[in-house]
């Protein structure tokens, strides 16, 4: 397991960068299936392959991938997502953070739903995955302190789990977790 220090995406420069749809798409790619090139991407999502080279240059700057030198040769450039323990800010006194963590939040629980929906359409062909899986819905009573502390405690706990592609054992995949903690809203009237 990897111990990996927590990163604050507070810049708002940074927030943008990372909350372009089509490099939100690329970084899952790269984090769910490895490396891939500009071209490789643009054929799997249908885009331009310099828009595509041009998103994983920008990703790259603000440290999200970085070119994978083990398999890249000559002008064929393969690229890699960096694991991270990426964290959106919780200050949103400032409105163009605000408006951005708001996209980058909608686009990753529409991924989830995404992802949740094919895996329940598809469940059985999941097998000893979908025996193992597990799903849970629940309300408790905390104060705003300890849900600060059970949101860092479930990450640390996650974290410990967290492993880097190279240290993968035989027989894993990709497993989407889910975790949502904020204060139920009230009933409507």
């Amino acid at each position: 397991m990897v111990d990996i220090p927590p990163r604050l995406l507070s810049d708002v420069d940074t927030l943008k960068a990372f909350a372009h749809p089509l490099r939100q798409r690329m970084l899952t790619r790269l984090q769910r299936r490895g490396p891939a090139t500009s071209a490789d991407l643009a054929a799997e999502f249908g885009a331009d392959r310099g828009a595509t080279s041009y998103h994983l240059r920008q990703l790259a700057r603000y440290g999200f991938v970085e070119e994978d030198t083990e398999r890249s040769a000559g002008r064929r450039k393969y690229w890699k997502f960096v694991p991270q323990d990426l964290r959106l800010p919780r200050d949103l006194s400032d409105p163009d953070v605000t408006a951005v963590v708001e996209r980058i939040g909608r686009q990753w629980l529409d991924r989830a739903d995404r992802d949740l929906t094919a895996y329940l359409t598809n469940r059985a062909a999941y097998g000893d995955f979908a025996a193992a899986a597990e799903h849970s819905f629940a309300t408790t009573h905390l104060t705003a302190d300890e849900l600060a502390r059970f949101g860092a405690e479930y990450l640390d706990f996650l974290n410990r789990w967290h492993r880097r592609p190279a240290d993968l054992p035989e027989g894993s995949r990709p497993i989407t977790v889910l975790f949502h903690a904020f204060p139920t809203p009230a009933e409507p009237a």
